[in-house]
């Protein structure tokens, strides 16, 4: 905990339920020391009572993270470092900390919604039939739909799951990498098998594999098929070209719900062909059943620094594209 300034005014917050107090502070306060040093202020535990210390704004910022985070463990939801970085970081409009409480519920956890943007993520997904998640990584765009896709399977409103990537990364094409075709691509495919066993357990995942209900490859294993009653997921979509894409997206058919995400600005298509992400963003705006949702580094919820890494790398490519600057 920080040194209490003198200076500084104390407000304090009370909770009903010790039980949720022990969670919104985590292990040995390690909940409330984040608060602490993402809003400069000191809080003090004692009891169903939270002292706060430090600047207006900084008190109310705080309290209004705890009061956040307390409502997510009344409601049952598992409280993370993230969970609280992302109170911290929301806390400065408490309209939006309040309005942030999309869920998905998995076998192995609930996916609680961290962003305004990840709200508007996940309502988008259940609402449309196609909807683009487009951003920065570690924003979220794969793990939620990867987790919206689960809670449809397992609810019996899709049959399968059908999990896709182009198969092309950092130059390299899989005809030239050793091992059959299934050792080929896994290493592109990786990504999909780790979200899906961070929500199902691994036993319960191969078994779905082996029956046909989960099915993980490249892209261009989707041509000529139609893709019914399926939660379909095309991961990494700016490395598709405009022909894949349009392949991709015209293999929908009754009863699926498709999610295509990417990152338009990280293609690794060679230099001078253009992305079949950015393609089909420019070609299908306005049009009916479609949602785009656009994720920024605000929306970033891996460790804070990614988030500063991404406007490092924003600025420098802002100043190499504009000369005034």
């Amino acid at each position: 905990m920080s040194e209490q300034k003198s200076a500084d005014a104390i407000d304090h917050i009370d909770f009903d339920d010790n039980r949720f107090v022990a969670v919104v502070s985590g292990g040995h306060d390690a909940h409330l020391s984040i608060l602490e040093d993402a809003l400069d202020v000191r809080i003090d535990p004692r009891g169903n009572r939270f002292a706060v210390t430090g600047s207006e704004g900084g008190r109310k910022r705080a309290i209004a993270a705890l009061t956040a985070l307390y409502a997510r463990a009344e409601r049952g939801e598992q409280i993370s470092i993230g969970d609280v970085r992302a109170a911290a970081k929301l806390s400065e409009k408490p309209a939006e900390l309040k309005s942030v409480t999309q869920t998905i519920k998995t076998p192995k956890r609930l996916i609680a919604a961290r962003t305004p943007n990840q709200a508007a993520y996940m309502r988008a997904l259940g609402e449309n039939d196609l909807t683009f998640g487009v951003g920065p990584a570690g924003t979220g765009k794969t793990y939620i739909a990867v987790a919206h896709a689960v809670s449809l399977l397992l609810a019996g409103k899709v049959d399968r799951i059908i999990l896709s990537r182009p198969a092309l990364e950092a130059g390299e094409r899989i005809g030239f990498l050793p091992g059959d075709m299934k050792e080929k691509v896994d290493p592109f495919l990786r990504p999909l098998y780790d979200a899906l066993h961070d929500m199902m357990h691994a036993d319960y995942v191969e078994r779905r594999i082996a029956a046909g209900e989960i099915e993980i490859a490249p892209i261009a294993f989707m041509r000529g098929r139609t893709l019914s009653r399926a939660a379909v997921i095309l991961d990494e979509a700016q490395n598709a070209t405009p022909a894949q894409m349009k392949m991709f997206l015209t293999r929908l058919g009754e009863g699926a719900k498709m999610a295509i995400t990417g990152d338009p600005t990280q293609t690794d298509l060679p230099v001078g062909e253009v992305s079949g992400l950015a393609d089909a963003l420019s070609v299908l705006t306005g049009v009916k059943g479609i949602s785009e949702i656009r994720f920024e580094a605000g929306d970033v919820v891996r460790h804070p620094l990614v988030s500063r890494i991404i406007n490092a790398y924003d600025r420098r490519d802002k100043r190499n594209t504009d000369p005034s600057s």
